[in-house]
């Protein structure tokens, strides 16, 4: 029996950024999969605060040198690769000079939010597709973490959803107290239109707020994981509301085991529905 095949997208993880709710779960996570006897893969944006040189960060030649159309203008793809030795891991990160080149991570010194946080989004679940397809690895689950990651079940569903490559991908999205207070890009919508996302989707996101994206990624996604026991809570009676697979709050010491267990159901109801 083939292994079942995991791609984690995080917007952090530990040690590359400091330990935090996402980055410590994500890390923790991702090597208990590996280790439950699942292939995976992992990405994560590759912030100018990140130090290549210590974390011994390589570009990956044959995997960079695309181009990405955001908001109709052509921006470098830039693949890099770091191993976590101690948990026989290898992390891929994605890069482009103008987008996470800059220091700040998600907001700038005076506490304002980048404002091309939606583009720097947009380009990163973008880049981790052209990424997967470009190393002809078909992941089974895409666990989305982070909202800096809500746009990957829209862009799964909807922009690749003829793909061949994702046809049969199932998304999972974790919810976690960190997200984001200001609001994307009031061009949002043309940006996601140009993208090629449908109008009912739009407009559910159109407002840009933390809230809305949230909801939607929800709507899109075949599982949904709640990874925090602090979330608003009209984001807590959305995840309730929900008809897709759900999973409720678990301790640390037992989230791996109870992940793993999830991804199984989630990719078996596809296999019963197909």
């Amino acid at each position: 029996m083939e292994k079942k095949r995991v791609l984690f997208v995080s917007q952090e993880i530990n040690p590359f950024l400091p330990k935090s709710e996402i980055s410590t779960a994500v890390r923790r996570v991702s090597q208990g999969t590996q280790e439950a006897g699942k292939e995976i893969r992992v990405f994560m944006p590759k912030f100018g605060s990140i130090n290549e040189r210590r974390h011994q960060l390589h570009e990956v030649i044959r995997l960079s040198g695309m181009n990405l159309i955001i908001d109709d203008a052509d921006h470098p793809l830039i693949i890099k690769v770091a191993s976590i030795p101690s948990a026989r891991m290898q992390v891929y990160f994605i890069d482009n000079e103008e987008y996470f080149k800059r220091k700040a991570i998600y907001a700038e010194d005076n506490g304002t939010a980048c404002p091309d946080n939606d583009e720097r989004s947009m380009f990163f679940c973008r880049g981790v597709l052209e990424t997967v397809k470009k190393l002809g690895w078909k992941p089974d689950v895409i666990h989305c973490n982070g909202w800096m990651t809500a746009f990957m079940p829209m862009y799964v569903k909807e922009v690749y959803a003829q793909d061949p490559h994702f046809q049969d991908t199932k998304i999972i999205y974790s919810l976690y107290e960190t997200g984001f207070e200001n609001k994307f890009c009031d061009r949002l919508s043309e940006k996601l239109k140009f993208d090629g996302f449908s109008d009912e989707m739009i407009e559910k996101v159109k407002d840009g707020s933390c809230d809305a994206v949230t909801k939607v990624a929800m709507d899109y996604a075949d599982g949904v994981i709640l990874c925090t026991d602090n979330i608003s809570e009209s984001t807590k009676s959305h995840f309730e509301s929900l008809s897709s697979h759900k999973l409720e709050f678990n301790p640390e010491e037992t989230q791996t085991k109870v992940l793993s267990d999830f991804i199984d159901k989630v990719i078996e109801e596809e296999v019963l529905i197909s």
